[in-house]
C-alpha cells in the first residue's frame, strides 16, 4: 500500500500457471550441487534456483572461512542459522548470530568471516538469480553440505583466483574484489 492516501489501489496480477513451486531439500536432494569454494575454506554451498527472482544457498563455513573483500551487482541477504559470522560492510564490522538477518545492497564492498569456534550455517538469498552458474564454474564439486573442499596448494590457489577473475566479467557480475576500492 502506498503512503499516499489519494493513490489508486493496486491490483494483484493474475497467477502465472507457467511458474512452478520450488522446493529444495537442502540435506537430502542429490540433484542439488554442493560446491566448495577453493581457498575460502567454505565447505559447501548448495544452490536452489528460484527463477526469475532469486538464488538461495545454504552455506556452511568453517572457522576463519572468509571470501575476500568483494562487491557485485546483486542484493545479497544472509540469515544466520547456526553459529556466527563477522561481517564487514563498507569497512564497518558487525556480528551476525543465528536468527539474525544481514542484507548487503548491490555494489557495496563487503566480506564475512566465521570468527567463532564452531561451523556457521547461513541461508543466503541473492536477487536477481544467476550467480550460481559462476560458482559452479569456479568452485569444486564436493560430496555433501559439510564436506570441505580440498586444501589448495599455493599454485592451485593462484589458479583459482585467476579463473575467478577471468570468468567474473563474462557473467556480467563482479566478484572477489575485482571492483573494490
Amino acid at each position: 500500500m502506498s503512503g499516499n492516501p489519494n493513490a489508486a489501489p493496486q491490483t494483484v496480477p493474475p497467477d502465472d500457471p507457467g511458474r512452478n513451486l520450488t522446493l529444495a531439500r537442502l540435506d537430502g536432494d542429490p540433484s542439488l550441487p554442493h560446491i566448495g569454494m577453493v581457498g575460502t575454506r567454505t565447505p559447501s554451498c548448495l544452490w536452489a534456483r528460484t527463477p526469475p527472482a532469486a538464488t538461495v544457498s545454504s552455506t556452511c563455513t568453517s572457522r576463519l572461512a572468509a571470501p575476500p573483500l568483494h562487491r557485485h551487482d546483486f542484493e545479497e541477504m544472509f540469515h544466520g542459522l547456526e553459529g556466527e559470522i563477522e561481517a564487514t560492510f563498507r569497512g564497518e564490522k558487525s556480528v551476525v548470530r543465528a536468527g539474525e538477518i544481514l542484507n548487503v545492497p548491490a555494489n557495496a564492498p563487503h566480506s564475512f568471516t566465521n570468527a567463532s569456534e564452531q561451523p556457521a550455517r547461513l541461508l543466503c538469498t541473492c536477487t536477481p538469480d544467476g550467480q550460481e552458474g559462476y560458482f559452479m564454474r569456479v568452485g569444486v564439486f564436493v560430496e555433501g553440505r559439510t564436506t570441505p573442499p580440498p586444501k589448495p596448494s599455493g599454485d592451485e590457489q593462484a589458479a583459482f583466483l585467476a579463473k575467478a577473475r577471468e570468468l567474473a566479467p563474462n557473467t556480467g557480475r563482479s566478484f572477489w574484489g575485482l571492483r573494490c576500492p
